[in-house]
């Protein structure tokens, strides 16, 4: 299989260039590429890679009997396989699936504190198990969130260049519009992009056979990995009720207003039975939690509604998976992406703007049809982002923005299938610009 570039491979280059480096933990779910990513840059930036894995090799478990010093544990990994050797300066040590063996963290003050050897951790499903090493190794480590690709990767896969991408961003930050063939060539990669998501080795095998050939039964079977780990993992939870949270997510995004309801899931079903659950499915990397804000004000944090809240799921492929045959027939047949009332568009920008680093909120009055999608932030402005599956005029952003009451608002941003333009204090992206937003707003002017 030909490795796909990642951004995750810019990270780790700027991260050996620190002469002060911490030992890395790489985090993500299942299959978004995190041992492939550090195996391809341990064999590039290093002579000598020693690489455990708890799960294939359990019995590497018994490295810390003898205490967590760093020649204690070396001498016991060469006990077990005499060939792995250790040379001062030269030499990564890779422990991977530490979600089996979250006590291994406890030897990263060590081995920080020795000097000889960099280390990179990596795990999938870590859930609750995280809190247990995050605790265990504070102030003596890196963490670095992976996720499945995003558009602009997959660009990078397709063979376009960053010349590519800083066209596309040229193209918002002047306001000038693409060309008929350009939005038609972008739009087309957006929507394979949105069918196919982001798992590296779905996109792999897309690449090489130019066809859709099996990617669904790919995603599926993820769908099934991910429900196994679920229950292999879930430790302290009802396990029962983490899965039926996590099947429950697109029906709970074919509503309307796409609230999150425990009586979803559950007829009956309340806060205090599935919130943990909730939360141990956004740990795990396998779902996005969008939450409701009290007022739309600055600032964000403290200023939303505890019980109130939507989910996406991680991967907008996944959601594509997960879609009865009449919607998906339709979305494949038809390129609908607005099938399940706009959930797939919805579901998509959460998942760019997760992948950029923001966090995610949203808003909407019980006794009102006001309401918007996402919202952002500049230095001194509270910016709205709003979803929609066709061209309509937003009536929710422009009261918003037109509105005495709402103070820190001045501007919004709308994602549409249309090109970019600029009316009325609102900005227009097509969605395959949404993976450049933070890029955007680092160099604009328009809302100084």
């Amino acid at each position: 299989m030909n490795y796909l570039s990642r951004k995750a491979d810019i990270f780790m280059r700027e991260w050996k260039k620190n002469p002060d480096r911490l030992p890395l933990i790489v985090k993500g779910a299942r299959q978004v590429g995190k041992t492939e990513t550090i195996r391809k840059f341990a064999r590039e930036h290093y002579k000598n890679v020693i690489e455990i894995n708890f799960i294939t090799e359990p019995f590497y478990k018994t490295i810390l009997e003898e205490g967590f010093s760093t020649d204690r544990i070396t001498r016991l990994i060469s006990r077990i396989d005499p060939s792995k050797q250790f040379r001062s300066g030269e030499t990564l040590i890779f422990f991977d699936e530490i979600q089996d063996f979250p006590e291994i963290a406890t030897s990263l003050k060590f081995f920080k504190e020795d000097g000889r050897y960099d280390v990179i951790c990596s795990g999938s499903l870590l859930g609750v198990q995280y809190q247990r090493i995050a605790s265990i190794s504070v102030g003596y480590k890196t963490d670095y969130q992976m996720y499945s690709m995003d558009f602009e990767e997959f660009l990078w896969a397709k063979g376009y260049s960053d010349d590519t991408i800083s066209s596309m961003l040229n193209h918002l930050l002047s306001a000038v519009p693409f060309s008929d063939v350009e939005q038609h060539i972008f739009s087309s990669l957006f929507l394979e992009f949105c069918i196919l998501g982001g798992m590296p080795a779905i996109l792999s095998r897309y690449i090489k056979t130019g066809t859709f050939e099996g990617s669904l039964s790919l995603q599926r079977q993820l769908l099934t990995d991910y429900e196994n780990d679920i229950v292999k993992y879930a430790e302290g939870l009802d396990k029962a009720r983490i899965l039926s949270v996590f099947r429950s997510i697109p029906a709970q995004l074919s509503k309307e207003n796409k609230k999150f309801q425990y009586a979803k899931i559950k007829k009956g079903g309340r806060a205090k039975d599935y919130m943990g659950c909730v939360e141990w499915l956004k740990d795990a990397g396998l779902i996005n939690i969008c939450q409701c804000l009290q007022f739309p004000e600055l600032p964000l944090k403290g200023n939303v509604c505890e019980n109130k809240f939507k989910v996406y799921l991680a991967d907008t492929g996944l959601l594509v998976a997960s879609l009865d045959d009449e919607a998906q027939i339709d979305l494949r047949a038809n390129k609908n992406l607005g099938v399940y009332k706009g959930a797939l568009y919805e579901n998509f920008a959460a998942e760019a703007l997760a992948k950029q680093g923001y966090g995610l909120y949203y808003y909407s009055r019980e006794d009102s049809t006001l309401e918007e999608d996402f919202f952002i932030r500049s230095a001194n402005e509270l910016i709205p982002v709003e979803v929609k599956a066709n061209t309509n005029r937003s009536k929710s952003m422009n009261q918003l923005i037109q509105s005495d009451s709402y103070p820190d608002i001045r501007h919004g941003i709308k994602l549409t299938t249309g090109n970019v333009g600029i009316s009325d204090k609102i900005v227009t992206f097509p969605y395959f610009c949404a993976f450049l937003l933070k890029k955007y707003m680092k160099q604009q002017t328009f809302f100084q």
